[in-house]
């Protein structure tokens, strides 16, 4: 009998464990509401010498809670967690749950968990992590991106920040007037008075077999736009509201174009001042993301890599409908377009 306990099971003993540590206590009871307390400054604490720091407070087989350690645990809670571990009692309890800690890791490693494939795959993404935030951190930050990378930047992509009017039609297309005036009486009826009526208006008479595949849409247009006649663009914009249908327009090249305005988009200006978070905050991304994959870049010329090419082709992928199985899913690879995942905060009483 496999009589290996699962690693999702192991850490909800230790939350269960942690938690019947601390269920005993009136502190779990609800708190009447309290008004704001004002905090005193008390005397200045003299600094502690590494060697306070590294006095012992309690010992399991061969791990050793050090004073330090404690009070690191205690201090990295937030203010108004700390506050509950005054007391000598408090610090005590908190010292227990440390000591839980260590005795549910040992029994874990005793059983082999500390080998388990998906306890590794964890280890190495938390390693991972770390590794990555030890490396970028420090020497890439927000305040690494200059004004002059970001007017570049701006300035290279003014398309973005300054767009002019557009409007957007679908057009019916066909090759000489007569046609135009029969098919507009149908286009400016019912038949066309819905977005659906006009495409099937554009797929029984429309002559152009490009735009005819989009259900007429010619997409939006500037008022310089080259892509389709100026005629055409002219009475584009001549139509007042979305669902406006023109009369015949004469493209000038020998076609006739019925238009039916789906779309009208304002004038936009951004400045570079109101600009620049957005843009700091993409070139900071992009900034990491090329570290990062320099970094990585570096270190695989450094490692011996082999792939089997013949093996790789042989993996089996199911296409299947996936179920959740209650185990839970394999944790994703660290991203690579942006910062790594912050470690979540201690859990006060489960550090």
């Amino acid at each position: 009998m496999n009589t290996r306990v699962p690693v999702a099971a192991l850490a909800i003993v230790a939350l269960a464990a942690s938690a019947a540590g601390l269920g005993c206590h009136k502190r779990d009871e609800p708190e009447p509401r309290r008004g704001p307390r004002e905090v005193v400054a008390g005397p200045a604490t003299p600094p502690q010498s590494a060697d306070e720091l590294k006095v012992p407070l309690a010992k399991i087989d061969d791990v050793t809670i050090t004073l330090g350690e404690l009070q690191e645990r205690i201090n990295r809670q937030s203010p108004y967690i700390r506050a509950r571990y005054t007391s000598l009692e408090q610090k005590r309890e908190f010292l227990d749950s440390l000591i839980r800690f260590e005795v549910l890791a040992k029994e874990a490693a005793r059983r082999g968990l500390d080998k388990d494939p998906e306890v590794v795959r964890t280890m190495k993404q938390v390693m991972i992590q770390k590794l990555m935030r030890d490396e970028l951190d420090a020497k890439i930050t927000a305040d690494t991106v200059t004004d002059v990378e970001m007017r570049a930047y701006y300035d290279a992509n003014l398309a973005d920040y300054v767009k002019p009017e557009e409007v957007r039609v679908s057009a019916i297309i066909v090759k000489n007037r007569a046609q135009a005036e029969r098919v507009a009486l149908e286009a400016r009826g019912e038949a066309g008075k819905t977005n659906k009526g006009f495409r099937d208006l554009v797929g029984r008479y429309s002559q152009d077999e490009d735009s005819k595949l989009r259900g007429g849409d010619l997409r939006y247009l500037d008022a310089a736009t080259k892509e389709v006649p100026a005629p055409v663009v002219k009475a584009a914009f001549a139509l007042a509201t979305p669902g406006d249908v023109s009369g015949p327009v004469d493209a000038g090249n020998g076609a006739w174009y019925l238009l039916k305005q789906t779309g009208r988009r304002r004038s936009m200006t951004r400045s570079f001042e109101d600009a620049k978070p957005a843009i700091r905050s993409k070139l900071f991304r992009d900034k990491r993301t090329t570290a990062q994959k320099d970094f990585v870049d570096v270190l695989k010329t450094k490692a011996k890599i082999e792939v089997d090419e013949a093996n790789l082709a042989k993996v089996r992928i199911d296409t299947s409908q996936a179920t959740d199985d209650g185990r839970g899913k394999d944790l994703p690879p660290l991203p690579m377009t942006g910062v790594p995942p912050v470690e979540p905060p201690d859990k006060p009483g489960v550090p």
